[in-house]
């Protein structure tokens, strides 16, 4: 499941008009749904509806309040501009030298507007529509993006490189990673059975991945049939009648995860739970909608399909 958000910063930009922010407070007005984030954004607009940059002259002192964006601001070689980030990023190694300075979700604007940041890179959620009108407010561009699905992570890498200059390298990154899932789908087209699978994100009440997210992608490029495709949110609740109905014959699990199901009354009511068939999974890998996108398939390729293991990448 994901993730972060953002705050405003007083530093103003001197290059900014009152009328640009002005224009960009009426594009977020009337872009907006009743969630606070747009359904779907046109291209030259992020998530909440206000103009993306086009050049990087926004990205002199950039915080960035997502994990994937700022893992994506690593691998496209621009980290030197960060300034920022929240206390959730973990990847890469190196993101520990960047101050963690506040939360991904509801950030304190103080905290933010603190590190003089030129540009802020958050997740497009209703809990940040606040902190990014604020920060409008303040002078401070903002990208809002919501990550949830395979297309998304290659669209933010696509702005990420135009706003912070490094188009070409985001380019490379995003036609690596896609390669690779390539390469995984190619090879599990081959097998004859796709096993039915739940994959629980919560145990307690139950939620699963649903087929908004890019973890249920994931499954489909791997070779495996989630039997809550159906579901349309990312990680819907579901009950437990429901997981035994739809008699998934694996259950995608990392390895903290098989114990405490194993403990579970509730989840030891599931065929699958009781005959310890599970998916293994690493979340350090399979967890973030990044540019380990590609290693996550591959991982659950080869947990899944332990034949292929030798053709896979």
């Amino acid at each position: 499941m994901l993730v972060p958000g953002i705050i405003v910063s007083a530093c103003v930009d001197s290059n900014r008009s009152s009328s640009a922010a002005g224009a960009a407070d009426t594009a977020r007005a009337g872009a907006v749904a009743a969630n606070g984030v747009r359904a779907i954004a046109p291209a030259d607009t992020d998530d909440f509806g206000v103009p993306l940059p086009t050049d990087a002259r926004y990205a002199r002192r950039v915080v960035s309040l997502n994990p994937a964006a700022t893992e994506a601001v690593f691998a496209i070689g621009a980290d030197a501009v960060l300034v920022g980030r929240s206390r959730w990023d973990r990847y890469p190694a190196a993101v520990a030298r960047v101050p963690a300075i506040a939360d991904g979700l509801r950030p304190s604007l103080e905290a933010v507007l603190a590190a003089r940041p030129t540009l802020v890179v958050l997740y497009a959620t209703a809990e940040n529509r606040a902190v990014a009108d604020a920060l409008t407010r303040a002078g401070v561009r903002t990208i809002a993006l919501r990550v949830d699905r395979i297309a998304h992570f290659h669209r933010q890498l696509r702005v990420l490189g135009v706003a912070l200059g490094a188009s070409s390298r985001a380019a490379v990154v995003s036609d690596s990673v896609q390669r690779t899932l390539d390469r995984v789908r190619a090879q599990t087209a081959r097998v004859a059975e796709r096993p039915a699978v739940v994959w629980p994100v919560w145990n307690t009440p139950p939620m699963v991945i649903g087929g908004g997210s890019y973890m249920d992608e994931l499954l489909e490029i791997a070779g495996a049939r989630n039997v809550f495709h159906d579901a349309t949110q990312p990680s819907p609740s579901v009950s437990m009648e429901e997981i035994i109905a739809r008699a998934p014959q694996f259950v995608v699990a990392s390895d903290t995860q098989v114990a405490s199901l194993g403990r579970a009354d509730t989840w030891r009511a599931l065929p699958a739970v009781r005959a310890q068939r599970f998916v293994r999974h690493d979340p350090a890998v399979t967890g973030r909608p990044s540019v380990v996108l590609g290693m996550a398939a591959v991982q659950l390729a080869r947990a899944l399909h332990p034949a292929l293991a030798d053709s896979l990448p």
